[in-house]
């Protein structure tokens, strides 16, 4: 699809109220050096929307903030669905957006999705249905607030994700009945997989927390939901995986070796520490 549509399904901080830094609660972790509320603006957040210590957002803890990506639901709230009023003007209407938000996030998520399937050669059998969920989708994210806060989100994203399960499967048709050398689980954290042949395999809503996936071949994987909090993809293909997503890639350690999807990039702090 379209640049356009990637533009579109990407974060654009300057045309967001801040959303993510208002809405969305987090807990002290080793994420986040403090816990914050839903609803409460984060106090490194500016009167212009902007993050005080966002060049430093690492070093001072706050490492989700790095890995989040609203895939452009940010810019369509606050832009398009209440047309530039910001959440400040209006405590009634502030709270409101803020449950808007995250379901707007969601449904932006899975256009995201279903622009990478609609991309793949393998998926023309499904063109048809892939394009009429997109426009589905799409229609979705262009309605009121309260038809965006009544709607069955989690039917839709099971419906959506039918339909990639089925692209995963035509992608990786002739890596379905291949036995890895390694054990392939949801559970994988930790795991010492340097170097491993993951060619096709199907690591779906796996947990790579801190596993060591250095120089592993992970190419026409599918890797939709995969925790990859500080997994070390350092010198490893993903060229060619399917359903990666920059805030994956962010929550990850690698390094120039590395080889990404080319709708992906390189994410700064790999940059600070190549």
């Amino acid at each position: 699809m379209s640049a356009t549509i990637s533009k579109q399904l990407t974060a654009d901080c300057e045309q967001c109220f801040g959303l993510c830094c208002v809405a969305l609660p987090f807990a002290k972790s080793t994420d986040f050096p403090f816990d914050k509320d839903g609803g409460s603006p984060c106090r490194n957040l500016q009167s212009n929307y902007q993050c005080s210590i966002h060049s430093e957002l690492r070093k001072k803890g706050f490492r989700g903030c790095t890995a989040y990506e609203c895939f452009g639901a940010g810019q369509k709230v606050s832009q398009i669905t209440y047309q530039g009023i910001d959440w400040r003007k209006d405590p009634i209407q502030a709270k409101e957006m803020f449950n808007v938000f995250p379901i707007m996030q969601q449904l932006h998520e899975m256009l995201w999705y279903l622009k990478d399937a609609l991309n793949l050669e393998a998926s023309k059998p499904l063109h048809n249905k892939l394009l009429d969920r997109f426009e589905e989708t799409t229609h979705y994210t262009e309605q009121s607030p309260e038809f965006i806060l009544n709607m069955d989100i989690t039917q839709h994203r099971s419906k959506v994700n039918s339909l990639l399960l089925q692209t995963s499967e035509l992608v990786r048709e002739k890596y379905l009945t291949k036995k890895f050398k390694v054990r392939i689980s949801r559970d994988l954290v930790g795991a010492r997989l340097r170097g491993a042949d993951l060619l096709g395999a199907n690591l779906r809503g796996a947990l790579l927390i801190a596993t060591d996936l250095r120089e592993a071949d992970l190419r026409m994987t599918d890797l939709i939901g995969a925790d990859f909090r500080d997994t070390d993809i350092s010198g490893a293909n993903l060229s060619g995986c399917i359903f990666l997503t920059q805030a994956q890639v962010n929550a990850a350690k690698g390094n120039s070796k590395t080889k990404l999807p080319s709708s992906l990039k390189i994410p700064a702090h790999w940059e600070q520490s190549m």
